[in-house]
């Protein structure tokens, strides 16, 4: 089962912090490399690069190869990506429809001890999900209001 506090695979996480990173960077005007991006994100460099190139296959990041490359986001399309389209580019739908408990079938007509509650923050997490902007947090980021990484937690 996974714990609440975990509720996004690393996958997801480490997507998560790469985008923000990538658009708080973007905002300044600069296209950024991914070792800088996997450090940002506190995710090894491989794993990175794997999630970069998904991200990229679904348009939410841009990808320029060369001495001048790397990865950005448009002011204009960050303003348009919400989280749930990076969540969903990465782990699919299963946030929305997978039990709490971990059970294969869990519904209304068979539901585990926990169905009810868990239905409620479900449609509030893709609320937040589906409202919420790559623009506003990154926006965040950049303005010291919020943070990655805590710095005791960067990968090396």
């Amino acid at each position: 089962m996974r714990q609440i506090e975990n509720m996004f695979s690393k996958s997801c996480e480490y997507g998560l912090k790469a985008v923000i990173y990538i658009a708080s960077q973007s905002l300044e005007g600069k296209r950024i490399k991914i070792d800088d991006i996997a450090e940002k994100a506190g995710s090894p460099r491989a794993f990175t690069a794997k999630i970069l190139g998904t991200l990229t296959k679904f348009n939410i990041i841009n990808s320029l190869k060369g001495p001048y490359g790397g990865f950005d986001i448009e002011i204009k399309r960050m303003k348009e990506i919400k989280i749930s389209e990076i969540v969903f580019a990465i782990d699919g739908d299963s946030i929305y429809n997978g039990c709490a408990l971990g059970l294969t079938e869990c519904n209304a007509q068979e539901p585990c001890p926990m169905h009810e509650n868990f239905v409620q923050i479900r449609e509030e997490l893709k609320k937040m999900l589906e409202t919420t902007t790559i623009f506003e947090l990154a926006t965040k980021f950049n303005s010291g209001e919020s943070i990655l990484v805590r710095k005791d937690r960067i990968a090396s």
